[in-house]
């Protein structure tokens, strides 16, 4: 299983690097037009900062903030959990570890994400069945437990690229599923 992850970690890593920068910047604000229909009945959103060629969501944290939506963003602890403080615009951005933008405000706890509505997830690939491949930290992993054992039930979607989408990933026990696959193409019903 770990093997099989890890091949298509790598696959998915190396097509996203092969991807034109226009081609990037396109998908980003695609993105942020579907995001921004799914926030509409949400007041509050977890997100993340994209780096590298992860699909692009600073368009999307843009257009949420000027909406009026507050804006959860993850702060990566030692231990690899994630904090959440909010999203205060562009220049309110720091260099973190690897390679990481996180907010400087202040931290809200690892429980803060309970309170959105709508939970916007990095992700290498995605399933129909929902399941989501990540990039083998965890992190996400113990926001979604922390999600369940909450109680909490926000809708909670992957941002890919179109070929993410796929038939199947690999999946273990504590996998959880996710309800949603955005891609540039629009939004996809999983599970």
């Amino acid at each position: 299983m770990h093997n099989e992850k890890s091949a298509l970690r790598t696959r998915l890593l190396s097509e996203r690097r092969a991807l034109p920068p226009e081609d990037r910047e396109r998908a980003a604000e695609a993105l942020a037009g579907h995001a921004g229909e799914l926030a509409a009945e949400a007041a509050t959103v977890a997100a993340y900062v994209s780096v590298g060629a992860e699909p692009g969501t600073r368009p999307l944290l843009d257009a949420l903030r000027a909406r009026g939506v507050r804006v959860l963003l993850p702060v990566l602890m030692a231990d690899n959990d994630l904090d959440w403080a909010p999203y205060e615009g562009p220049r309110a951005l720091a260099p973190a570890g690897r390679g990481l933008l996180e907010p400087v405000g202040g931290r809200l706890g690892p429980q803060a994400v309970t309170e959105a509505g709508l939970v916007l997830l990095p992700g290498l690939a995605v399933d129909r069945r929902g399941l989501r491949l990540g990039r083998g930290g965890g992190s996400y992993d113990r926001v979604l437990a922390r999600l369940e054992r909450a109680g909490a039930r926000p809708v909670l979607a992957v941002l890919l690229y179109e070929h993410e989408l796929l038939e199947r990933v690999p999946a273990e026990p504590h996998d959880r599923p996710v309800d949603l696959a955005l891609t540039p193409s629009g939004t996809h019903r999983l599970g």
